[in-house]
């Protein structure tokens, strides 16, 4: 199970419902359902598809599948992992609104 922390305006829910305007969980819970797209160390990155008519973007979600960031300023504390750091729409700044339907 991947946590999806509230965080603040640099990581978790706070940042990327903010920032890259995803504001349902079920976008990042279809991302983080199945195996990581990416693995890089403790960095996973998870992809799903969304579809509006013709219209498809991109999510791509990323987690820390471990206690402490990569630059070691978050630790989650012992025995637990930081879980998702963000979730972006790929090539956009914000996600479609369409997407929060």
């Amino acid at each position: 199970m991947v946590p999806t922390r509230v965080g603040n305006s640099e990581l978790g829910w706070k940042h990327f419902s903010g920032r890259h305007n995803i504001k349902k969980c079920r976008i990042v819970n279809a991302a983080i359902d199945g195996k990581p797209d990416q693995v890089n160390g403790a960095r996973l990155e998870y992809w799903a598809y969304a579809w509006n008519g013709s219209r498809r973007v991109k999510v791509i979600v990323i987690v820390q599948c471990a206690r402490k960031s990569a630059d070691g300023r978050y630790d989650a504390g012992r025995g637990q992992k930081i879980g998702v750091i963000t979730a972006y729409c790929k090539g956009l700044d914000k996600c479609p609104n369409w997407l929060n339907e």
